[in-house]
């Protein structure tokens, strides 16, 4: 199933389409797609390079709104399905001590997957269910998916087809790095 949606992705990426499948994809992955936007948008900037930075536009601004799909998915079925099944296993103080645990947290975990492959979604999910300040998951959203598909677009844009290679071997790593960087900066910055 997963090769069938991969081959279905590139696929789009040549079609005349492209940027609105591109918004589709990057809008779905955010909430529930398995396959993430970067395997589109690489070999559409690839064949456009001048068009690199509005792919990245289009790949964030669907990633966000997907978020904020998944957002409310998690706020909204937590109460009807969530809660009850909690309830009946006697783990709602459980979950109760988690959500502030990670709402104290939370715009870290939403800033680390949304740069990494760790799965987006389930954070977006996560961050609706355990109430985590909306106005906190937008801009840790905003940020770290414009960090993603930009760094990429800049990368692709300046090196072009021989630096794909290296991107899709390398994306987490890539992405894990960043994250490590910037919390270490944060660090440095707090403790020093």
């Amino acid at each position: 199933m997963i090769k069938r949606l991969y081959n279905w992705t590139m696929t789009l990426a040549e079609a005349p389409y492209a940027l609105w499948a591109l918004g589709f994809v990057a809008f779905l992955e955010s909430s529930v797609f398995p396959i993430p936007p970067d395997i589109l948008m690489i070999p559409m900037i690839i064949a456009a390079p001048r068009r690199a930075f509005l792919i990245a536009g289009v790949a964030l601004v669907a990633s966000v709104l997907g978020g904020i799909f998944g957002y409310f998915i998690g706020w909204g079925l937590f109460e009807s399905v969530g809660r009850p099944v909690l309830e009946f296993y006697g783990k709602t103080d459980n979950f109760d001590a988690f959500a502030q645990t990670y709402n104290d947290w939370g715009a870290w975990a939403v800033l680390i997957a949304g740069v990494t492959p760790f799965p987006y979604k389930v954070i977006t999910i996560l961050s609706g269910s355990t109430g985590l300040s909306f106005p906190v998951f937008m801009v840790a959203s905003v940020i770290a998916r414009g960090l993603r598909f930009f760094i990429i677009a800049a990368l692709l844009w300046k090196f072009g087809a021989p630096i794909r290679t290296f991107i899709e071997k390398r994306l987490g790593l890539l992405f894990t790095l960043c994250v490590v960087t910037l919390i270490g900066g944060f660090y440095l910055v707090k403790f020093l």
